[in-house]
């Protein structure tokens, strides 16, 4: 199995909360890969350590066979793209504007973009479906259309890995399946390794290859998501009663939540 990412070990705290827990997974190159759990799992500093903008206090990680404290500034942008899950679009920056500035890991120290710059700009946009607001202001888009924005603006980067945290929360249904798709087009089309966290457990059964699930800090479950959404698994991690059963769309699984008035009393 060729790999994308190789974490081994790897913990980080603040003050004297310990965040992660000797986390441990792969990622296999050209994946969907999907990292679930409760809040205050974890997820976020993992993805932020990946993303090489938390430098982890313990354990090893390795972006495409290299160890990550080795890459320079640029040639690490280069090879993985990050979106966050909180960015604020109160720029006053057009759709392309935005967009081009995924190029600048490759711009020469003027910072000047090139017609090659600007055609992948473009492409970019284009991919994700914004040619008709290539020239509007950020602040005038819908939630669902900053959230391909700033996707776009990754692609532009030219990644081998793309990192996104939780990009489709706050979005309507119609949205969410768009930025699903989306994100399998990269895969599919770009062979761009795609790693996100999400809280929806059903969209994580449809998309993903493979499925990371952290709980208090630590690995609970990795694999398949056949092998990670499981009855006993998602009540130990979430707390909560559950039914999963196979989805009606395919043989992957689906979980419902049950609430307390619909319990069977014995």
């Amino acid at each position: 199995m060729n790999t994308a990412i190789d974490v081994k070990n790897l913990s980080h705290s603040f003050g004297e909360h310990l965040v992660l827990k000797n986390i441990s997974f792969q990622v296999p190159t050209k994946d969907f890969f999907i990292v679930i759990g409760p809040n205050g799992s974890g997820k976020t500093t993992l993805m932020k350590a990946l993303s090489g903008i938390l430098k982890p206090q313990a354990g090893r990680l390795e972006i495409l066979n290299r160890p990550i404290d080795r890459y320079q500034r640029k040639a690490l942008a280069r090879t993985i793209a990050f979106v966050p899950q909180m960015l604020s679009a109160d720029f006053p920056f057009t759709v392309f504007e935005m967009v081009l500035m995924g190029r600048s890991p490759y711009l020469g120290i003027l910072g000047l973009e090139e017609e090659e710059d600007m055609e992948i700009a473009r492409q970019a946009i284009a991919f994700t479906g914004m040619e008709n607001l290539a020239h509007r202001k950020l602040d005038q888009l819908s939630g669902g259309e900053q959230q391909r924005v700033f996707i776009a603006r990754a692609i532009c980067q030219e990644p081998d890995v793309i990192l996104l945290d939780e990009p489709t929360a706050s979005l309507d249904l119609a949205y969410q399946v768009r930025i699903m798709d989306l994100m399998e087009r990269l895969k599919n089309e770009k062979g761009i390794t795609v790693v996100m966290v999400s809280h929806d457990v059903n969209l994580a059964a449809m998309y993903a290859d493979h499925l990371l699930l952290i709980h208090d800090g630590q690995v609970l479950c990795q694999g398949l998501p056949d092998e990670v959404l499981t009855y006993k698994t998602l009540e130990e991690a979430y707390g909560c009663t559950l039914l999963v059963d196979e989805s009606p769309l395919g043989k992957f699984p689906r979980v419902t939540l049950v609430p307390k008035k619909y319990m069977i009393k014995e």
